[in-house]
């Protein structure tokens, strides 16, 4: 499995920017897509999930000011942040919870990174 991350970068204080991550592999079936962020020295931390379904789920700190969003037929995940604030700089990465080939067992697949950094 794949997951190719696109859309970090650098932004001012208030402006947007929207992260995909795009999923592949041989009989994937996704369920949950997900997006963290991880501060160095810290621990990484959910920002917003999505289920199969549609039901989503923000951090605290996410809510009101993105949104996430995904494509079940092209297996992508997007998450777009507004109102971006100096403390939303970090590395982002996507996750999902899928299922491959034969498999009956849902297991976590990470991308990579994604640097997102907000300047004040």
């Amino acid at each position: 499995v794949q997951l190719q991350a696109s859309g970090g970068g650098l932004v001012q204080s208030g402006g947007s920017l929207r992260l995909s991550c795009a999923a592949s592999g041989r009989g994937l079936r996704t369920f949950a897509m997900s997006w963290y962020r991880q501060d160095p020295g810290k621990q990484r931390e959910l920002v917003a999930s999505i289920t199969s379904g549609g039901i989503t789920n923000y951090a605290d700190s996410a809510k009101g000011r993105f949104t996430i969003s995904r494509d079940n037929a092209k297996n992508t995940v997007h998450l777009q942040m507004n109102s971006l604030k100096p403390e939303d700089t970090s590395v982002y990465y996507c996750n999902i919870e899928a299922l491959t080939g034969t498999s009956f067992i849902t297991r976590p697949y990470w991308g990579k990174g994604t640097l997102v950094t907000v300047s004040s």
